[in-house]
């Protein structure tokens, strides 16, 4: 049975905000129990987790924001945008919303390099205790992501001009590479898209965004290494025809990560969640309902 839709009018009704460093930052949360944070991707925003927000709603507290630079968040101009940042702001919308138990996290594409921040500075002690996390298509190894040709130009010195001549075209264009054959957005769903991304005059600063391409490789060996450390159960599900972090990065993940837990959805692409949510949402629910692992255990002789 397929799951129900939050039509984007309806899920900007919903938004909170705080402020980060001065920055606007829209917020969303429902639920009660254990925390669960959401972790977007680029160049979308948290309604990209809409068909999933409920029925983990009725099982968690999900937690989710657009993070600095995306969706219905601040965009400012002169800023250089930093996965590092990002991390603090989720660290920091933690402690607006009081949580003080250990999070879990669901996270997507740009959203999994949050993640790997994340989990890096829980393995040393330095920010909010993680309890599991689960990745989606996310470029975890630069080595084996894949880069578009839009992603490239945004890059060059003339990043800034062709930001500018952004527009909804490029964003279809460039979208219909990514996901699976037979799962593409609606027109509908591209028009949202391109309203998030357009906000806040959002096209003004994605040649700053994407410098998350740079920043990946940069931080490699301390990312790649908050996931081969024990202590904090993992789990990738991937769909695996996305020529950005598909069947190459499952690949990678099982080379490096030890004892790899991996799902792999066949003909989905770059977006499992609004692709195949239902696969997802099963897939999330059962790892959940695994007993720990990777957690050294008290054992009692009698």
């Amino acid at each position: 049975m397929p799951l129900a839709e939050i039509p984007l009018c309806v899920w900007r009704t919903r938004s909170q905000k705080f402020s980060f460093r001065g920055q606007s930052i829209s917020y969303w949360t429902a639920g009660q129990g254990e925390p669960l944070l959401l972790l977007h991707g680029f160049p979308t925003a948290s309604w990209d987790w809409h068909y999933l927000w409920a029925p983990l709603a009725q099982r968690f507290r999900v937690i989710a924001c657009d993070m600095l630079g995306f969706g219905d968040s601040a965009k400012p101009l002169n800023h250089g945008y930093s996965l590092i940042e990002q991390a603090d702001l989720q660290q920091a919308l933690l402690a607006h919303l009081k949580v003080d138990q250990p999070v879990h996290l669901l996270a997507h594409d740009y959203g999994g390099s949050v993640a790997q921040e994340l989990l890096a500075r829980h393995h040393e002690q330095q920010g909010a205790d993680i309890a599991s996390c689960v990745f989606l298509n996310s470029g975890l190894f630069p080595e084996s992501c894949r880069v578009l040709l839009i992603q490239k130009l945004l890059l060059s010195r003339l990043g800034w001009l062709v930001a500018r001549s952004f527009g909804r075209d490029d964003l279809v264009r460039n979208v219909s590479q990514v996901y699976g054959p037979c799962t593409h957005p609606s027109e509908s769903a591209l028009d949202d898209f391109w309203s998030l991304i357009a906000a806040n005059s959002g096209t003004r600063i994605l040649h700053k965004l994407v410098g998350f391409v740079t920043e990946r490789r940069l931080h490699r060996e301390r990312w790649v290494g908050a996931l081969q450390r024990d202590g904090v159960p993992l789990r990738l599900i991937n769909g695996v025809v996305d020529p950005l972090s598909g069947a190459q990065m499952v690949e990678r993940y099982g080379q490096l990560v030890p004892n790899p837990d991996i799902v792999q959805l066949q003909g989905i692409g770059h977006y499992p969640h609004t692709e195949a949510p239902v696969q997802v949402l099963r897939h999330y629910l059962a790892f959940r309902e695994q007993p720990l692992r990777y957690v050294p255990q008290k054992v009692a002789w009698s």
